[in-house]
C-alpha cells in the first residue's frame, strides 16, 4: 500500500499524507489525501498506480459506535475510572476500527449521572485525545420499563418517569455537547419529556421498553427517532401476535439499531430485519463493555459483576441474561456480514457512515471531512485479513483479523 504517512513518523511528519488503495464501496482505485486532520482529495487513481499491496487493500470510513459502555479491561460505568485508563480503552477501541464513538453511561441516580457526564466532560476538554474520539453522550436511562426482561441488566430502582425538568438539567450538563437519550415511551411524561428534549437538540431514541403501538407513535411525533438495541432488552418469550418487535418493525420511520454479535439477535432475526429495514435507516452497534478487547473473567459494569467466558458471551453469574456485549467493532462488521451471507464491504456502512449519520455526523469519506479511515488488506479471495486505522490523518491502529477467529 502507497502512503506518504507512517506511526513511526514525526509529528510534523503526520500532518499530510496520502494513501492508495480501493474504495469500499466502489472497488475502484482512489487516493486518498489530507491535511491537518483532514481529507483534502478522495480521487479517483488509475489500475496502474497500484502496487500489489494497494491493489488488495480497501479504504472505508473508519467505524463508529454510538453505545460504548467500557472496552479493553476499563468500565466507564465506575467513578473511579481515570482519564488514563479511558484513553489506553480508546487506543484499544481504535485498533479494532472505531475511532469516534458515544461514551454511554447506564441508569444510575439521575444525579450521580449528571455528575458523571460533567466529570467526563472536564477530562474530554483537557485532555486531547479523549476529545479527539469522543463524539458524545449516550445516556441509556433512567428513565426505562422497570417490567422483568425490559429492564435488562438495568436497576429497576433507579428508574423515575421523566420530565421536561430532567431534560433541561440534562442539556445544562451536557453544554453544546451531542447527546443521545434513551427512554421507554410509556413512562409518565415520556412525550412530554421527548419534545422538551428535541427542543433542547437532544436526540431520543426509545429503548428497554414495552410501549404499545399508540404510545411508539406517540414518540415518534413527538420527535424520538431512533430504537436501541431492537431484539435485546425483551424477554426470552415473546406473544406472537403482539409483541415489540412487530410493533417497531410494523412502524416506518425509526433508525433501528442492533447488536452485531449473533447473540443478542439470533442470525435469522438479524436477516429478518435487515430485509424489512433495508439501508441507512438500519445501524449496528457492538454495546461493548469493560470486557471487549480482553480475556475471558469477571468484569463489572457499574453496579453488576459480570462473568466473561470462554464463549465471550458476558452474563451474571449464574443467570442467562446477558449484560452488554464483549463484541469489538471490526469483529462485529465480520459476523454481520456472516450472519447476512454478505460480503464484509456491503455490512461495512452499517457501523459507520450509517449511525454517524444519523447523529448528524458526516462520517463518509469526502474532502473537508476529517481523516478518519480504515485500511483493509485481503488476501486471493477477497477474505479480510489485517486491519489499519488512521484518525484525524494518523496512524493509530493495526490489527491482525486472524486474531478474532
Amino acid at each position: 500500500m502507497n502512503t506518504a504517512n507512517h506511526a513511526s513518523a514525526p509529528s510534523s511528519a503526520r500532518s499530510r499524507g496520502s494513501v492508495l488503495g480501493r474504495h469500499v464501496h466502489t472497488g475502484r482505485p482512489v487516493r486518498l489525501a489530507w491535511e491537518e486532520g483532514r481529507l483534502t482529495a478522495v480521487a479517483p487513481a488509475g489500475e496502474t498506480e497500484l502496487d500489489a499491496e494497494a491493489a488488495a487493500t480497501f479504504l472505508a470510513p473508519a467505524l463508529f459506535d454510538p453505545q460504548i459502555n467500557g472496552f479493553a479491561g476499563v468500565d466507564y460505568q465506575r467513578d473511579e475510572t481515570e482519564p488514563a485508563a479511558v484513553a489506553a480503552s480508546l487506543r484499544a477501541l481504535a485498533r479494532y476500527g472505531c475511532t469516534r464513538l458515544l461514551v454511554t453511561f447506564i441508569s444510575d441516580d439521575w444525579d450521580r449521572m449528571l455528575a458523571r457526564l460533567q466529570r467526563w466532560r472536564a477530562w474530554r476538554r483537557e485532555f486531547p485525545e479523549l476529545r479527539t474520539a469522543i463524539a458524545g453522550w449516550h445516556l441509556e436511562g433512567p428513565f426505562l420499563s422497570t417490567e422483568p426482561g425490559y429492564c435488562g441488566a438495568h436497576d429497576p430502582r433507579s428508574m423515575p418517569d421523566p420530565t421536561p425538568e430532567h431534560m433541561a438539567a440534562l442539556r445544562e450538563a451536557a453544554g453544546e455537547d451531542l447527546v443521545l437519550l434513551t427512554l421507554a415511551p410509556e413512562r409518565r411524561g415520556a412525550v412530554e419529556s421527548i419534545r422538551a428534549a428535541v427542543r433542547l437538540g437532544i436526540r431520543v431514541s426509545l429503548g428497554h421498553t414495552n410501549a404499545g403501538t399508540e404510545a411508539l407513535a406517540a414518540a415518534r411525533a413527538a420527535g424520538a427517532t431512533g430504537f436501541t438495541h431492537l431484539g435485546n432488552a425483551c424477554p426470552q418469550q415473546l406473544d406472537r401476535h403482539d409483541n415489540l418487535l412487530w410493533r417497531v418493525l410494523d412502524q416506518p420511520g425509526w433508525q433501528v439499531g442492533l447488536i452485531a454479535d449473533g447473540v443478542h439477535v439470533s442470525p435469522p432475526l438479524f436477516r429478518l430485519i435487515h430485509r424489512l429495514r433495508p439501508g441507512p435507516t438500519l445501524w449496528h452497534t457492538t454495546d461493548a463493555m469493560a470486557a471487549a478487547a480482553a480475556p475471558p473473567g469477571r468484569y463489572t459494569l457499574g453496579w453488576l459483576e459480570l462473568e466473561v467466558g470462554p464463549d465471550r458471551i458476558v452474563r451474571q453469574p449464574g443467570r442467562s441474561n446477558f449484560a452488554g456485549s464483549a463484541l469489538t467493532p471490526v469483529e462485529g462488521v465480520l459476523r454481520a456480514a456472516a450472519m447476512l451471507g454478505r460480503p464484509w464491504r456491503a455490512v461495512w456502512a452499517a457501523s459507520s457512515i450509517h449511525p454517524a449519520g444519523w447523529l448528524g455526523i458526516d462520517a463518509g469519506l469526502r474532502p473537508g471531512n476529517r481523516a478518519d479511515f480504515c485500511a483493509v488488506r485481503v488476501d486471493a479471495t477477497g477474505r479480510p485479513r489485517k486491519l489499519t486505522t488512521w484518525r484525524a490523518g494518523e496512524q493509530v491502529g493495526e490489527l491482525a483479523l486472524d486474531e478474532l477467529r
